[in-house]
């Protein structure tokens, strides 16, 4: 493991599988670490460059000094880590709060990437399009901190899963009741400042439109995703000019972890040859 240092904290990272091969950059969902991802590191290490981190107030990377986190701001940290690593075009694979941060910098840099995965992948929080005015008029966010107050990052966490569920009737964060566990125990291991930095910069992000972006990009949805977040990824795909869609069965949101095999099958046959 390593850190990349930078003025404002220190973003912790791993680099696996071949040190020449073409590189493959995975960015987790929120609440989560780079462990989410352990499947396709174990897939692709035979033969890509693999690198993983934990995202500003996540994980080992943890507390940073800003007082205000973004999606802008996470897309900063993997625009500096690729700097700092000299990672030209990747194959970027981004998983819910990722693969926010993954369209951010493919709409910075549009022949910045050899091909896009996103997994769970959803446009705004909530998966509904709010006018920018209204949206702090509404926010959530004071209700938010109340919450955490009380039950703290867990079970605030939870919270946030019961209320999704309620809407869906589905087990929408996973199938699988183990990989449900981990994450609420991921959660739980955020300080509740950060986790409200966290949520606020779900919360506030304003999705660039990514018309006729020319970047290969694949969308993965578990069946039990939720409706509105599996809208959002026909809009990802309908806009780029060379997007494909692909709904796994007996999958949740994170479709990675609950049907990794087939993930992995879909992730290796789409990335282009070098």
């Amino acid at each position: 493991m390593a850190e990349l240092r930078l003025a404002d904290g220190e973003i912790w990272y791993e680099t696996t599988g071949v040190t020449d091969g073409d590189p493959l950059v995975f960015i987790h969902g929120g609440w989560m670490t780079g462990d989410a991802w352990a499947p396709q590191i174990e897939r692709f290490a035979e033969d890509y460059r693999v690198v993983t981190l934990d995202v500003r107030g996540h994980g080992r990377t943890g507390a940073t000094d800003v007082d205000e986190y973004s999606i802008e701001l996470f897309t900063d940290d993997l625009e500096a880590l690729l700097a700092a690593l000299e990672i030209e075009r990747p194959v970027l694979c981004g998983l819910s709060l990722g693969s926010m941060v993954v369209q951010e910098y493919m709409d910075r840099h549009p022949d910045g990437a050899r091909a896009a995965v996103l997994g769970g992948a959803v446009r705004s929080m909530p998966p509904v399009d709010i006018p920018g005015g209204l949206k702090s008029f509404w926010s959530p966010l004071p209700a938010l901190s109340a919450t955490l107050s009380v039950s703290g990052s867990a079970g605030t966490f939870r919270s946030m899963l019961y209320s999704i569920r309620a809407t869906t009737g589905e087990q929408w964060l996973s199938v699988d009741a183990e990989t449900r566990a981990a994450a609420i125990d991921d959660a739980g291991e955020i300080p509740t400042g950060e986790f409200r930095k966290i949520f606020d910069a779900l919360y506030r992000y304003d999705p660039p439109a990514l018309t006729g972006l020319e970047v290969p990009t694949l969308v993965v949805h578990g069946d039990q995703e939720a409706p509105l977040v599996k809208r959002q990824g026909e809009q990802i795909v309908s806009a780029v000019t060379d997007g494909e869609r692909l709904l796994l069965s007996d999958s949740g949101h994170l479709v990675n972890q609950d049907r990794p095999s087939a993930f992995n099958a879909a992730t290796a046959e789409f990335i282009p040859a070098a």
